[in-house]
């Protein structure tokens, strides 16, 4: 389609340019939301819907390592759930070990689910690997 403005013809070569670069710098404004960690595990996002739910927390250095324990609880399913520590604590450089372990330079985290009521439980333990 020939254009008899020379500014039309920018324009139109312009604009996939212009949404593209949209696109990619609209994650990067969402990216300044403020993140909140796992109480404990200040390297461990928690994942929104989840809350800590108070309960039998530990949290202790030993010769071999940090140990802690953190319980949450939120109205989410088993399975969104992993799928977010897959994809966040890869980026943060946990390997994921097994159906729901990661470790990380000498750490192992294991995610234990559970169910109370209509509240899906997360705990998040901490170890030294073995």
């Amino acid at each position: 389609m020939s254009y008899p403005f020379p500014v039309l013809r920018i324009l139109r070569r312009l604009l996939p340019l212009a949404l593209a670069w949209l696109a990619v710098a609209a994650p990067a404004g969402a990216a300044s939301v403020p993140v909140a960690y796992v109480a404990g595990l200040e390297d461990v996002p928690l994942m929104d819907g989840l809350a800590p739910s108070g309960g039998n927390d530990v949290s202790f250095d030993s010769p071999e390592g940090r140990i802690v324990i953190v319980n949450t609880q939120g109205a989410l399913d088993r399975q969104s759930v992993m799928a977010f520590y897959a994809a966040s604590l890869a980026e943060l450089g946990w390997d994921r070990i097994g159906d729901s372990a990661f470790r990380r330079e000498g750490e192992l985290l294991r995610l234990v689910f559970g169910q109370r009521g209509a509240l899906l439980t997360v705990r998040f333990a901490l170890s030294p690997v073995h």
